[in-house]
């Protein structure tokens, strides 16, 4: 059926009847849609009743949004995560050629967008050094903001998806924001402050702020703040994340929000300082970095690492990151086989089980949140409000945050 312009027509077609509050939407959205400006308006914050957060079993935290089906780091996609149940969406922070902070992976638009389409844009192609290599693309840093809402965004990996192609812009950290406070329910929000030694380089603000300033400063303005587990933190939760410890310890002197520190391949420098991964996972630098942070956020494969595709033996690193009152949030569950090893004969509800309750993490990093939720809700479902151990839990949370608060 082809709905014409005007619903009416339709409804005097006898074909359908169309409510008249849906013919007062439409013509809302159409004049929004005027505007030039995007439909993700900076919530109202009418709804102080929402579900809170759960927090008595490991964390779904939505790796770019729900991109095992929608293309990453889009409003569509992370729309599609808090539908399916995520506790927090995460996102990559990076910075455009005006200073504008936008969600996107890649310092480069190549590989996810369709940035070659426009001839304008032709000569933009540069080759720049990233974290110790020549990278030769488009980068989003010599983009405005304006230019790159031209840009379409498309599905990074071949054997997913590819309806949806050219259908959603690049969205910016405030929108990404607005999203998550104008769900339904209380979810968190899982920044990253991505290349910021590169941003750096290329991105200058007034007054000599730098990349992470403006980060938080974003933060702040929409009322992110409070140690973790604190009143403030359960209304708006938001881990801060980054590769790049140095960045990690400037923010925490700006804001008391959790951090998490990222972990790569053990072959991967630090981003900042150059350490190895040997040194980043010593008991001293334990010691030290959980005076800034709350967590760890590993590569799984560093955790347990695989051969031939099969997992080998565990090691050590959550049991000796829990010894330190850190918590572990590995990255990223992927459901299809060539992302499984061959341990889990193709099941990726049983990679959720072996590291839920073998390796004992206390979040996952997923691309497809809704898989990660149904587990979730089979193997330990939602406790009645009143729980008392879940009651006692927590307020042993916010006794622990209290204490390490005033060291």
């Amino acid at each position: 059926m082809r709905v014409s312009g005007d619903l009416r027509e339709v409804e005097a077609e006898g074909k359908m009847t169309i409510p008249p509050w849906i013919f007062y939407f439409v013509l809302l959205n159409h004049f929004l849609g005027s505007l030039a400006r995007p439909i993700y308006p900076l919530p109202s914050k009418l709804n102080k009743d929402k579900q809170k957060l759960q927090t008595f079993r490991p964390y779904n935290i939505a790796h770019r949004g729900s991109n095992g089906e929608y293309p990453e780091e889009t409003a569509a996609g992370y729309m599609r995560a808090i539908e399916e149940g995520a506790d927090f969406i995460e996102t990559d922070i990076l910075a455009t050629k005006d200073g504008a902070l936008i969600c996107f992976h890649d310092v480069t638009l190549d590989d996810t967008t369709d940035v070659t389409n426009y001839k304008e844009f032709n000569d933009r192609q540069r080759t720049y050094e990233v974290q110790g290599l020549n990278v030769t693309g488009w980068f989003v840093v010599d983009f405005t903001l304006k230019e790159l809402k031209k840009l379409r965004v498309k599905q990074r990996y071949p054997f997913r998806d590819q309806q949806y192609n050219g259908r959603f812009s690049i969205i910016t950290f405030e929108e990404f924001i607005a999203i998550a406070l104008d769900a339904p329910r209380i979810v968190g929000i899982y920044p990253e402050i991505k290349n910021p030694v590169f941003i750096n380089q290329r991105v200058k603000w007034p007054g000599g702020k730098v990349f992470e300033d403006i980060f938080v400063d974003t933060l702040l303005k929409h009322g992110y703040k409070g140690p973790y587990m604190s009143e403030d933190w359960l209304m708006q939760p938001v881990f801060i994340q980054s590769f790049a410890p140095t960045s990690l310890i400037y923010v925490s002197k700006l804001i008391d929000s959790p951090k998490i520190f990222l972990i790569d391949d053990v072959t991967i420098p630090t981003q900042d300082t150059n350490q190895s991964y040997w040194e980043i996972t010593s008991e001293s630098y334990f010691e030290y970095i959980k005076e800034y942070v709350h967590g760890i956020g590993p590569w799984k494969d560093t955790v347990v690492p695989p051969h031939d595709n099969y997992l080998t033996t565990a090691t050590d690193l959550v049991a000796r990151a829990h010894a330190y009152d850190l918590q572990v949030h590995p990255y990223t569950y992927r459901n299809e086989n060539q992302f499984l090893h061959l341990d889990f004969h193709q099941d990726p509800y049983a990679e959720y089980e072996f590291w839920i309750n073998q390796v004992g993490v206390d979040g996952l990093f997923t691309d497809f949140t809704g898989s990660l939720h149904k587990y979730q809700q089979w193997a330990s479902p939602q406790p009645p409000a009143d729980s008392s151990a879940n009651s006692l839990l927590h307020q042993i949370a916010l006794l622990t945050e209290a204490y390490r608060s005033q060291k």
